[in-house]
């Protein structure tokens, strides 16, 4: 296949462009800002995660805190029966006797259940300061969040413009371009991801194999505008110097 040294300068330039194309996919997969969000993303789930686990742990204290209540409320109103039975006086010996035991028990069980009460209050204080915490965590994290989400949209932003420019760029190419040419050279970059490289000395410039000396010397005698591949990836191969119009 022949063709010109303008042509073979523009097919260098498109499998330029195709590499870059390929590095812009990189990063877009590969972003920093990407991986400030999601880490982010995943502090704030386990921020949330926390607070809905204090959130249940104060409910339960709270149904303990209902139920200690009920219980001193109900040994209240037992020690105000009992009292009432013995301040009325119309009781024998027997019963005064039985009832002044049963307040002592009574006593001890309201005196037991208070301290239980105050143990589980004490604890509700700390889960309480343990939520305000998650809840100003949250609220900084719901910050970070935003600001990282917008750092990720404008790298993803400025890479979409340079990928759109580089497109852009490429129909500009291959619309110029020998049809048979394009052809090869998608052929190519299909089976191997690059379709030209340029003859960089003794190597080629697609797959960084260096070239043995036959083959250099078939190259040297071709006319330029012969199509050259390079017998080790089969990448079309451009002696396109720096300048060349």
């Amino acid at each position: 296949m022949k063709a010109e040294v303008v042509q073979q300068r523009s097919l260098l330039e498109l499998a330029e462009v195709d590499a870059e194309l390929s590095r812009i996919q990189h990063r877009s997969s590969h972003l920093p800002e990407q991986q400030r969000l999601e880490e982010v993303q995943r502090n704030h789930r386990e921020a949330n995660d926390r607070l809905a686990a204090l959130r249940l742990a104060l409910e339960d204290l709270d149904a303990q805190i209902k139920k200690f209540e009920s219980e001193i409320e109900s040994v209240r109103a037992r020690e105000d029966r009992d009292r009432a039975m013995l301040d009325g006086g119309a009781i024998n010996a027997k019963q005064v006797t039985d009832l002044q035991h049963e307040l002592e028990t009574l006593q001890r069980r309201q005196a037991d259940l208070e301290d239980s009460l105050l143990e589980v209050m004490e604890r509700r204080e700390e889960l309480q300061a343990d939520q305000s915490k998650a809840l100003a965590e949250i609220d900084a994290l719901e910050s970070e969040l935003a600001e990282a989400q917008h750092a990720r949209d404008e790298a993803l932003a400025a890479i979409e413009q340079t990928r759109h420019q580089c497109v852009s760029r490429r129909d500009e190419l291959t619309a110029h371009l020998d049809a048979d040419l394009v052809s090869l050279y998608e052929q190519q970059r299909a089976r191997s991801g690059t379709g030209a490289g340029r003859l960089q000395g003794r190597r080629c410039g697609a797959c960084q194999l260096e070239i043995d000396r036959g083959e250099l010397a078939r190259f040297a005698a071709a006319p330029e505008d012969e199509v050259l591949r390079c017998p080790e990836c089969g990448a079309i191969l451009l002696r396109v110097k720096d300048g060349a119009k």
